[in-house]
């Protein structure tokens, strides 16, 4: 399945007549239903094909009569807790279903600039979740690796795109559901300023912090969108009449190195450290700050009175048809029914004192770039804790709409899973097109390479190993990596801190690779060699690692972890320590040229 092109770039061809909405509607049918099979979760209504070139023909006709349209012709996809006239909008909840009269506001703006919409996308039950998994309509996955989450609310919205079978698509974001699965799936996500889309046509899940979000796959797709999308809608309350506040993104906040939590995947960590590279690259000088005011924000969202807010938007149903509604959202919503008038007010006081601090924070940066997520979790894994991991996912987004921030959320690379890995820059208020021109500068600086390919059904997950000594190329134990059909990577070396040790009385001989964790020992970088093994390989040459051995992390020196040989302290006990040589090779050539 190919890449489609942009949305600028299908507008511009309609546009140009160099080819017709019609077309690109028909391929755009093509590619879903040839996804469906693949994953059938994505949509929850797929509009029939007959409708949907009928749209496609309007646009024509009215890019044949001389209209300028934005969107010329560009298929998209609306999350179904927006609405779309004449198509059921469920929030994921069959029981609460209603066919609306009118679509969203956003949704009428798209479709007046010439978009056409496909259908409705999956999403957490009422949009509360950031994993996908919660929804009597299937869980979406990953679109390059089946296993793992896809994020969420906005699930299928995000695979919708990632997969290749829309231009862009819409969301929404109350405490990171846009900007979650965006990351996951290696596509922006713009989470507007609170009020510069309307919410018109939203059901809510906080009212009072809802916003809509569009996820593409590149930043000029979301700017066109965002210029097609955003305005005042006096029928909103929550609408606010649009600023353009100027961003210069000369100091970047970011975490303090003891608040850079990743939850244990050594991946993230190092991703977060190449995208810091990438901006500093721009010209931008990077400003440690405390995220302790924002992260107590956050808490109040789910472990405060905001709770209440989900509850009151579900309200009717939680109290009729509780059972209609999925066990883990549930539990959520009725927790909001024990929060009180004076809880409500202290929680806005408090607040409020947050509020003050994070603004005043603005003085000494001008953005945030934070990690989108700490981590990602597998289906199985998120089904077995979903209220735990699911409020991991969480941990560097919840606060930014109750603080009144702007966000755009960036891929960061990818993991060797082939999920991926995103940062969010994060800004006050009204500097979304600020953040639009930092995130194009920061993506030139970091020259990511492509997506994986699409999981199919057919991926099998790998594990990157550093071997040392005896399962070096030509060495005696080198069969066990080439019996398990590990594939070689390349030769490197680990980071400079490692000391390297030939252990006493081993047959066949084999080095103690012994990390320097205060740095004053001596260490060096250590030569390596690095493979890839499917999962099953890998655990089963694991099985087979010797005490006082064993597999572990080891650093290179590119800054990635990779699993390698490690060894317990019992191992350097009458060992020669050969840290000075560089490599396990060197050491052999010493004795003679072959392994001793």
């Amino acid at each position: 399945m190919t890449e489609p092109p942009s949305a600028l770039a299908i507008a511009a061809a309609v546009s140009s007549g160099a080819t017709s909405a019609v077309a690109v509607a028909r391929d755009a049918l093509a590619r879903v239903g040839d996804y469906h099979a693949i994953q059938p979760a994505v949509w929850i209504t797929r509009l029939p094909p007959e409708d949907v070139l009928a749209r496609a023909a309007r646009v024509d006709a009215r890019v044949a009569a001389g209209e300028a349209l934005p969107l010329a012709g560009v298929p998209f996809a609306i999350k179904d807790n927006l609405d779309l006239s004449g198509a059921p909008t469920t929030a994921a909840c069959p029981e609460f279903a209603y066919v609306p009269d009118r679509s969203a506001v956003v949704v009428e703006r798209l479709a007046a600039a010439g978009a056409v919409p496909l259908g409705k996308t999956n999403l957490d039950q009422f949009a509360t979740g950031l994993n996908g998994t919660r929804s009597p309509y299937g869980a979406p996955t990953c679109v390059f690796n089946r296993a793992y989450v896809s994020g969420g609310s906005s699930s299928g919205s995000a695979v919708a795109v990632a997969a290749g079978l829309v231009a862009f698509a819409l969301g929404t974001d109350t405490a990171g559901s846009g900007r979650v699965p965006a990351a996951f799936n290696g596509l922006i996500g713009m989470k507007p300023t609170k009020g510069r889309w309307s919410t018109g046509g939203l059901v809510p899940a906080c009212r009072s912090i809802d916003c809509v979000t569009v996820l593409a796959r590149d930043v000029a797709d979301a700017r066109a969108i965002d210029r097609v999308a955003a305005g005042f809608d006096a029928a909103d309350p929550w609408s606010r009449p649009p600023e353009d506040r100027g961003l210069a993104p000369r100091r970047v906040g970011v975490p303090r190195s003891d608040q850079r939590n990743f939850l244990g995947d050594p991946a993230s960590a190092f991703l977060y450290e190449r995208a810091l590279a990438a901006l500093a690259a721009t010209g931008a000088e990077l400003v440690e700050v405390d995220l302790m005011p924002l992260q107590e924000a956050a808490q109040l969202l789910y472990g405060g009175p905001w709770v209440a807010e989900r509850t009151a938007a579900a309200g009717a149903l939680l109290d009729n048809r509780p059972d209609a509604i999925d066990p883990t959202v549930r539990a959520i919503l009725e927790g909001g029914r024990s929060v009180s008038g004076t809880d409500v007010f202290r929680g806005q006081y408090r607040l409020a004192e947050l509020k003050r601090t994070a603004d005043a924070m603005w003085e000494g940066v001008d953005l945030l770039a934070l990690p989108t997520a700490p981590t990602i979790y597998r289906i199985a894994e998120m089904r077995a804790a979903p209220v735990m991991l699911n409020g991991n996912l969480g941990l560097y987004t919840n606060f930014v709409n109750l603080l009144d921030m702007t966000a755009l959320a960036l891929p960061a690379g990818w993991r060797d899973n082939g999920t991926g890995f995103g940062i969010t820059l994060i800004g006050p208020a009204w500097t979304d097109l600020g953040l639009l021109d930092a995130g194009e500068a920061y993506l030139a600086a970091a020259a990511l390479p492509p997506a994986p390919a699409i999981d199919t059904g057919g991926y099998m997950e790998t594990v990157k190993l550093a071997v040392v000594g005896a399962h070096l190329e030509g060495m005696p134990l080198h069969w066990q990596l080439t019996s398990r059909d590990a594939r070689a990577i390349g030769a490197t070396t680990t980071a400079p801190t490692y000391r390297l040790y030939a252990m006493a009385n081993t047959a066949p001989p084999k080095p103690a690779l012994v990390h320097d964790a205060d740095g004053e020992g001596g260490g060096a970088a250590i030569a390596v060699e690095v493979y890839e093994l499917d999962v099953a390989a890998f655990g089963s040459f694991v099985a087979e690692v010797p005490a006082p051995l064993a597999i572990g992390s080891v650093t290179l020196a590119d800054g990635s972890v990779v699993k390698g040989f490690v060894s317990e302290p019992r191992a350097t006990q009458g060992a020669r320590d050969i840290t000075a040589l560089g490599g396990w090779r060197r050491y052999v050539e010493e004795l003679g040229g072959t392994s001793p």
